[in-house]
């Protein structure tokens, strides 16, 4: 028996679906990530202002908050809504592309919010006490353009990464997803032992800072390819 393929446009239609049913809650993908922004320059910039300064230009990393908080978001997409997207009929695929599309608005959003932000910082010298949050030099070197796409491939690696652990709970279990996270810390402790005792970090540092930040966004984006595409095979196999 020969199953036709489903339309295009109902299949678009069902991934946009998917999207409505992810942004139901829009407090999660919009006002929360708004708010830990918002409260964490607001700390950083207060903290600056206690530092006696000389006018060197300071940095405090408060724009990570928002962006670790999308690693929440991507395990939630995954366990809270994919049993309901199940009984809307909605395929593994389209359930995939819908919860993605999602994560790429959301990263869009934090992207423009982040360069928003850095432009205060530029106007006002950093706030008027010469500390910084979005605005840092080596990011904005290779252009506003580039500096949004950092921001964006930085927020979305981290949504997928959530979205793919969440998968590989579905479908495998706590200890295996526990057993592959303690593997990936335990080969990071490594690279940073190795290069400790060879004394290789001037290297190390070196060759980060010659590669650039929009080649280092590069591969990023494809690491972030690469989950996404692991998450997909692991979701055709998951349970509900």
């Amino acid at each position: 028996m020969t199953v036709s393929p489903a339309p295009a446009g109902r299949v678009t239609h069902r991934v946009w679906s998917v999207v409505r049913l992810q942004l139901i809650n829009t407090q999660s993908f919009v006002w929360v990530p708004l708010i830990i922004l918002a409260g964490a320059a607001l700390v950083a910039v207060l903290v600056f202002a206690m530092i006696p300064n000389d006018g060197t230009r300071m940095y405090g990393g408060a724009g990570n908050a928002p962006l670790w908080y999308f690693v929440a978001l991507g395990v939630q997409a995954m366990t809270l809504s994919f049993p309901f997207s199940q009984a809307m009929s909605v395929t593994r695929r389209e359930f995939f592309l819908g919860t993605l599309v999602v994560g790429a608005i959301g990263a869009a959003m934090m992207a423009t919010i982040f360069l928003v932000l850095a432009g205060i910082e530029v106007l006002t010298n950093g706030y008027g006490v010469n500390g910084y949050v979005a605005h840092l030099e080596w990011i904005f070197d290779a252009g506003w353009a580039s500096a949004w796409l950092t921001y964006f491939t930085a927020t979305l690696l981290l949504y997928v990464v959530g979205f793919w652990c969440a998968t590989v709970w579905k479908r495998f279990g706590t200890l295996p997803l526990v057993a592959v996270l303690v593997a990936l810390g335990l080969a990071l402790v490594l690279g940073i032992f190795v290069a400790t005792r060879t004394e290789s970090w001037p290297q190390v540092i070196g060759w980060f800072v010659d590669l650039g930040p929009f080649f280092l966004t590069l591969l990023g984006l494809a690491l972030t390819a690469l989950l996404a595409l692991g998450s997909y095979a692991t979701l055709r196999r998951a349970t509900v």
